[in-house]
């Protein structure tokens, strides 16, 4: 790719680009951490299962 296309996209990119307000910014930070928090609980869930599995022999 040419080195001046890439960087006048880049430039054009952070023109297009603006600071998310409060509720925004908050509803991005919610859904991450809930994704976070489900992952984790998969997580935690799948081990606890095995957790019980390998006990009970």
């Amino acid at each position: 790719m040419n080195p001046k296309q890439t960087v006048k996209n880049m430039a054009n990119t952070m023109k297009m680009a603006k600071k998310p307000d409060r509720d925004e910014y908050s509803q991005h930070l919610r859904l991450v951490l809930l994704g976070i928090a489900g992952v984790g609980a998969i997580g935690f869930t799948i081990q606890f299962v095995f957790s019980v599995i390998t006990f009970g022999r």
